[in-house]
């Protein structure tokens, strides 16, 4: 009889790749645990974006699952408000944690804090760790602040990393580019690499057989976050103005700079770009079967091209033209498991307008591709690693 602790800052029915991974997780957990045994899930009430609310109770059971929810204060996209909402998040997770007993702590982690507010907890019960990891933060953050700020904070950063990592009885990297940065700086590190995978909505999307693309003026589709990780702001505008009449663009989400995105297509007299606001999950699968090609893009920086974006196994499931603008270890990825999938650097509209060339007009299933990253094989095996790490 076990009892783990789940700390994820976003969960069902919030709408990022956190929550996907960690709901699908948190169910299989469940599922595998021996008979007696709870799965206790500290999260909070959807925030993912400012234009997207979702309705869940603050407290609620799924058999032997306990969902607990905080509620934050208003934000938007803003780092200040981010550490803000995260603040309030640990202080309760602190006062909810006190006094109960656990068996591991399992944190998932895209930002730094995560992982130290996970350690800290195992710290304190002197109970296994389970850190997982989506990002890089301190890789992250020197390309995304200022170095007025960098140079003070991430001596700071890196030594809260360190401590976190440290901690962690064993680190999952959801990204094969990942690796080589811990084996740096964590050598004899106990690492394993369950990368995101292909949910169930998508498997059954999967076409069964090849059909053509025939729209006079295909569409082009984003869904997902739009903040200066996607560098949509640089490359939408002036690429959709290159394709004027020969291809719509239509972006769904939100994010920190989906303001200058607008103003930015504004200052292109784009008239072939619809922006539409997030929505619910059991939409999106519908969203995509209307789209022609598929797009994807991260900024120009180093620290991205480690990094693996979920969004390339619902892409890839769907047997659509890929478009994407990634480069390192995303770039090779898709390369080594897509086929008509166009690749080009990030922020390079004439790279872009090029490799569109290289796309068929068509969908075809990718059946070794769904098979092999199913979500449910991918979380099984993950389910099964942090039992084991509990004892």
């Amino acid at each position: 009889m076990l009892r783990i602790l789940c700390l994820c800052f976003y969960f069902e029915p919030d709408l990022s790749a956190g929550s996907f991974k960690n709901s699908a997780l948190v169910k299989e957990l469940a599922k595998q645990l021996p008979e007696g045994s709870q799965v206790d899930v500290i999260t909070t009430l959807p925030n993912r974006y400012a234009s997207f609310a979702a309705s869940a109770p603050e407290d609620e059971r799924w058999g032997n699952i306990r969902i607990r929810r905080v509620a934050l204060p208003g934000h938007q996209s803003g780092m200040v408000d981010q550490s803000r909402s995260f603040a309030s998040y640990a202080r309760q997770v602190m006062k909810m944690t006190a006094g109960e007993d656990y068996d591991l702590v399992y944190a998932s982690s895209s930002r730094l804090m995560m992982s130290v507010l996970g350690g800290w907890v195992s710290w304190r019960k002197n109970i296994p760790f389970y850190l997982d990891i989506r990002d890089i933060f301190v890789d992250t953050i020197k390309d995304v602040l200022p170095a007025t700020i960098t140079t003070f904070a991430m001596p700071v950063f890196s030594q809260m990393e360190k401590w976190a990592v440290r901690r962690a009885s064993r680190v999952n990297v959801v990204s094969g580019g990942f690796v080589p940065y811990f084996q740096k700086h964590f050598p004899g590190i106990e690492l394993s690499g369950f990368t995101n995978g292909i949910d169930q909505e998508f498997l059954d999307a999967a076409p069964s057989d090849q059909s053509m693309l025939n729209k006079p003026v295909p569409e082009v589709l984003y869904a997902g976050n739009m903040g200066e990780g996607q560098g949509l702001h640089h490359i939408i505008p002036p690429l959709a103005k290159r394709f004027e009449g020969k291809l719509t663009f239509r972006l769904i989400g939100g994010g920190g700079r989906l303001q200058q995105l607008k103003d930015n297509l504004k200052a292109q007299g784009c008239t072939n770009v619809t922006l539409d606001d997030p929505v619910p999950r059991h939409e999106l699968v519908n969203v995509y079967a209307n789209a022609d090609i598929l797009f994807l893009h991260l900024n120009d920086f180093d620290a991205f091209k480690k990094v693996l974006p979920s969004k390339i196994f619902e892409y890839g499931a769907l047997g659509k033209p890929v478009w994407a603008g990634v480069g390192g270890f995303s770039a090779d990825f898709i390369r080594e498991n897509l086929d008509n999938a166009a690749v080009f650097s990030p922020c390079d509209v004439d790279a872009a307008a090029e490799s569109f060339q290289e796309l068929e007009m068509k969908v075809a299933p990718r059946k070794e591709f769904t098979e092999r990253f199913s979500r449910s094989r991918i979380i099984e095996r993950m389910a099964a690693e942090i039992i084991r790490t509990a004892g």
